[in-house]
C-alpha cells in the first residue's frame, strides 16, 4: 500500500504539472525573406501629391509658416508667422479665401505679431497664439453660411496676462501652439515652459496645468550625484521636465500632446480630461519615433517630435523634424507605417513643423520650403487604415479581410499577420490565431492563445485522464493484492 500511496503521489504530482499558468512564453521561429520565397519592397502607404506655396493660390509667398488648421466647413488656415497674417485657402486648397492682417479691437485697428499657432474650434472660432503680443486671439466668421467664400472675421476675445500663485516674478505668457476642446477649454504650449500644457476656461481664465512630465533619473545620475561635491552639482546639468511641441485634440476631448524626448522613446501622450496620461505603447513600448537610430552625424540622435494630428478611429500621426519623416499609430500603440523624408525630391521637406489631415489627405507645412506639402493615400495605406478602423469599431470580420488584402500586397507585413491573429483569438479560434500570431512574431498574443487552446485540450480529455488514472491505481490495488495473496501461499 505505501507503494500504491507513492505511485498516487507522483501520478497527483504530474497532473498538476499539466494545469496552465498564468502566462506562458513560447519562443519561435526568425523567419527570414526565404520563407516568403521572394524579397519584396513594402509599399508605400502614401504618396507626395502637391506642393502649395502662397503664390500658387494667389496670396504671395509665404514668409516661415509654422502652422496648420481645418475648420469645420473644410477651410485651411495658415499662420504666416514672418508676414504677420493668417491665409485662409479653400478646403482643395486652390486659391486663397481671405487674408487676416488686421482686426478691429473695440474701435483700434490691431495687428498681429508673428502669429505661431493656431486651431479652430467647431463653433468656427479661429484661436491664434498671437506670440510676440503675449496673447490669444480669438476670432469669429461673421456669415452664417460656411460654405460662401466671403468672410468678415470679428473679435470674440483676447486672452492674455493669466494670473497665478504658480507663475514666479519672471514669467511671460507666450503662447505657441494651441487647441480647444468641445466645451470650449483651450489647450496651449507655451514657450519655454517645463510645467506642462497651460489650460484656460471657455472665459480665457487660466485653471492650471496638465500633462506635466515627470522626469526619471538613471541609477547611474543617482550614483555620480551622490557622490558629487555642491560646486561640482552646481556646475552640473539640472535635471528638468522637457517641453511640449505640438497638440491636438479628439472628438472624445482626449488631448494628444508631443514632447522632446531625449531617449525616444515616448514623444507623445494622450490626455483625459483630468491631464491622466492614458495613451497605450503597444508591442514594441515606443512612441518616439525611429526605434534606432545612429547617435553620430547631423541627423543622428532619436527623432524630434514636433506635431501630432489626430486622423479618426484611434489613428493618429507624429511629425519627425530631425529626419522629415511621418510616423502613424493605431489606439493600441501599434506603429502602421513610415514615410516622407528630408532631401529636395518630391515629397521630402527642410524643415517641417506642422501636420493636418484633410478626409484622407494628410498635408505638412515646410517653413523652409514655405509650402504645404500633401500627399495622397495609396491602396496599400487604405486598407491598413480601413483594416485598423474596422478593429477600432469592434468590426473582426471584417477587418480580417482587409488584412488579407495587405497581406496580398506586402505578405512580409507582421501587423497584418497580428490583426488577423487577434481577430481569430477574439473568436476563439485558437488554432489560428497561433498561426499567424507566430507569423507576425507577437510573443503576447502568442502566449494567450497557446494558454487557451492548451485549457481546451485538457477540458476535452479530461474525463479520459481520470479514467485513466482510476484505472491504472485500480490495477496496482489488484496486483499488490494478488502478489501479496500469492506471497503468502507460497510461505
Amino acid at each position: 500500500m505505501r507503494k500504491l500511496l507513492y505511485f498516487s503521489v507522483i501520478m497527483l504530482l504530474v497532473f498538476s504539472m499539466t494545469v496552465p499558468v498564468a502566462a506562458v512564453v513560447v519562443p519561435y521561429e526568425s523567419y527570414n525573406y526565404d520563407y516568403w520565397e521572394d524579397m519584396v519592397f513594402t509599399p508605400a502607404p502614401y504618396i507626395p501629391a502637391r506642393n502649395i506655396s502662397g503664390a500658387t493660390v494667389g496670396a504671395g509667398s509665404f514668409s516661415r509658416p509654422n502652422d496648420l488648421a481645418i475648420g469645420p466647413n473644410g477651410r485651411v488656415y495658415v499662420a504666416d508667422t514672418g508676414n504677420n497674417r493668417i491665409v485662409i485657402l479653400n478646403p482643395e486648397m486652390t486659391e486663397t479665401v481671405g487674408i487676416i492682417e488686421t482686426f478691429d479691437n473695440d474701435g483700434t485697428l490691431d495687428r498681429f505679431n508673428e502669429p505661431f499657432g493656431l486651431t479652430v474650434s467647431p463653433e468656427n472660432l479661429l484661436y491664434i497664439a498671437d506670440t510676440m503680443n503675449e496673447r490669444i486671439v480669438v476670432l469669429k466668421d461673421r456669415d452664417d453660411d460656411l460654405s460662401d467664400d466671403d468672410f468678415n472675421m470679428e473679435l470674440v476675445k483676447i486672452v492674455r496676462d493669466p494670473q497665478s500663485e504658480m507663475f514666479d516674478s519672471n514669467f511671460a505668457f507666450v503662447p505657441m501652439k494651441l487647441t480647444v476642446d468641445f466645451a470650449g477649454r483651450i489647450y496651449v504650449v507655451p514657450r519655454g515652459s517645463v510645467e506642462g500644457i497651460m489650460v484656460f476656461d471657455p472665459n480665457g481664465d487660466f485653471t492650471g496645468y496638465v500633462g506635466t512630465i515627470n522626469v526619471q533619473i538613471s541609477p547611474w545620475q543617482i550614483f555620480w550625484r551622490s557622490i558629487s561635491t555642491r560646486a561640482q552639482l552646481d556646475r552640473g546639468f539640472l535635471i528638468i521636465p522637457t517641453e511640449f511641441t505640438g497638440v491636438d485634440i479628439d472628438p472624445d476631448g482626449f488631448v494628444y500632446a508631443t514632447n522632446i524626448d531625449p531617449v525616444g522613446e515616448k514623444a507623445v501622450r494622450r490626455l483625459n480630461p483630468t491631464g491622466e496620461d492614458v495613451i497605450r505603447t503597444g508591442e514594441n513600448q515606443n512612441l518616439g519615433g525611429d526605434l534606432v537610430n545612429d547617435d553620430m552625424g547631423l541627423y543622428g540622435g532619436p527623432s524630434v517630435i514636433v506635431d501630432v494630428v489626430y486622423r479618426e478611429r484611434g489613428i493618429y500621426s507624429l511629425l519627425d523634424s530631425k529626419r522629415g519623416r511621418i510616423f502613424t499609430y493605431d489606439h493600441e500603440g501599434n506603429l502602421l507605417y513610415i514615410f516622407g523624408g528630408r532631401g529636395s525630391q518630391v515629397g521630402t521637406f527642410r524643415q517641417p513643423v506642422a501636420i493636418e489631415y484633410l478626409g484622407g489627405c494628410i498635408a505638412v507645412l515646410d517653413a523652409t520650403y514655405n509650402e504645404i506639402i500633401t500627399f495622397d493615400v495609396t491602396l496599400y495605406g487604405s486598407l491598413i487604415n480601413e483594416a485598423v478602423g474596422l478593429r477600432y469599431d469592434g468590426d473582426e470580420s471584417q477587418a480580417v479581410e482587409k488584412w488579407h488584402e495587405v497581406l496580398v500586397l506586402n505578405g512580409n507585413l507582421e501587423l497584418a499577420n497580428v490583426g488577423i491573429g487577434k481577430a481569430y483569438l477574439t473568436a476563439g479560434d485558437n488554432v489560428n490565431a497561433m498561426k499567424y500570431l507566430e507569423l507576425g512574431k507577437n510573443r503576447t498574443f502568442y502566449s494567450i492563445a497557446y494558454q487557451r487552446y492548451r485549457n481546451e485540450i485538457l477540458k476535452e480529455n479530461m474525463p479520459y485522464i481520470f479514467t485513466g488514472i482510476v484505472v491504472i491505481i485500480a490495477a496496482l490495488v489488484v496486483f499488490m493484492y494478488m502478489r501479496k495473496g500469492k506471497e503468502k501461499g507460497d510461505s
